[in-house]
């Protein structure tokens, strides 16, 4: 059975743009945030943690060079009743923090953020 995938960055990284700076991905800490706090979810879906550097040959593969941005949640169907789906050629994902939370859900029985 294929399952969901999570494609996030890894954490800290440098930017070129901001020597002696140090970063995380906001979104994508709070994507590890909801891990750590389900934890059952490691073996609902797959979680691909990838660097920071473009391209991001990872993402490029899957969805083309214009969506190389994370998080993003490769869904393992047609998205059904999730908002933000896009497709690029056979593979349907979305890249947008909120609808990914949604997303996982929906679709992994977790509870929703408080509005």
């Amino acid at each position: 059975m294929l399952k969901d995938r999570l494609f996030l960055l890894n954490a800290p990284f440098e930017d070129p743009a901001y020597p002696g700076a140090v970063f995380y991905c906001e979104h994508c800490l709070l994507m590890e945030g909801l891990i750590a706090g389900w934890p059952e979810l490691n073996q609902r879906i797959d979680i691909q943690r990838i660097d920071w550097p473009r391209p991001r040959p990872e993402l490029v593969d899957l969805l083309g060079s214009e969506n190389q941005s994370c998080p993003v949640l490769i869904l393992s169907d047609s998205g059904a009743g999730c908002s933000g789906v896009q497709v690029h050629g056979d593979v349907i994902f979305i890249n947008e923090k909120d609808a990914i939370l949604q997303a996982l859900a929906h679709r992994h029985r977790l509870p929703v953020p408080h509005p």
